[in-house]
């Protein structure tokens, strides 16, 4: 991070000398984040998929909500005239900031003929879906009301239930619904077991992203855990 260039771009956006501070030392540690997890990244060279992955695991370790790092961040982003990555953390943090639903559309590999069925029905976002087909049974009458079939919805509410899972959204739950898991399944993992699996299949499968950090996974399991079971498999 060039600080002293960042500090000169701050201060042009009149930004008091208390906030100053804190973007800088926001930054400063996603840029150790950077060195110590993606060797030879810089804070120039980075994609979505590691800011994703280091807002997952940066709540995942805090318990918190990473609103304020992504604040940070968006200044650096548009300091470095990086427009995909500042609209990607302000997106983020507004999804944090207002507390929204994770909507279906918005979970990688989804259909969007399927998704216009859900949506015909109110069902636009991950709280919708499981209250509409959390049991087997439920399942069954939304398939048939929706037109879609019962293997649709199962993979729609399994999306659903793993979005629930901090950090957990649209390229993660993908991953992990490919991988064969559920909030369930994942709490019987041991976390090394676990990453060594999702490592091995991201690289055998192609999937295009890259397998949760080690304490990333560890962070998973323990949240799986504790997540009220509330979807029956």
């Amino acid at each position: 991070m060039n600080e002293s260039e960042f500090r000169v771009f701050l201060k042009r956006e009149r930004r008091k000398d208390s906030a100053i501070e804190q973007i800088v030392e926001l930054t400063a540690t996603f840029e150790s984040f950077l060195g110590e997890h993606y060797p030879g990244s810089s804070l120039d060279q980075i994609s979505a998929e590691s800011l994703e992955s280091y807002v997952s695991w940066l709540e995942s370790e805090t318990g918190e909500t990473a609103s304020e790092p992504l604040w940070a961040l968006r200044y650096y982003f548009d300091f470095i005239e990086n427009q995909p990555l500042s609209d990607l953390a302000g997106e983020m943090r507004a999804e944090r900031v207002k507390r929204k639903p994770f909507h279906l559309r918005d979970f990688r590999g989804v259909n969007p003929h399927e998704i216009a069925k859900l949506e015909a029905l109110y069902i636009d976002n991950i709280d919708q879906m499981l209250d509409a087909a959390r049991p087997p049974r439920l399942r069954q009458d939304f398939s048939e009301q929706s037109g879609l079939p019962p293997e649709t919805i199962l993979e729609f509410v399994t999306l659903a239930d793993l979005a629930r899972l901090s950090g957990v959204r649209g390229v993660r739950a993908r991953l992990y619904f490919e991988a064969g898991l559920t909030p369930e399944i994942i709490a019987t993992w041991e976390p090394e077991a676990l990453h060594a699996m999702l490592v091995e299949y991201v690289t055998r499968s192609s999937f295009e992203g890259i397998a949760p950090l080690p304490k990333e996974t560890q962070n998973l399991v323990e949240h799986a855990r504790r997540l009220p079971k509330i979807v029956q498999y």
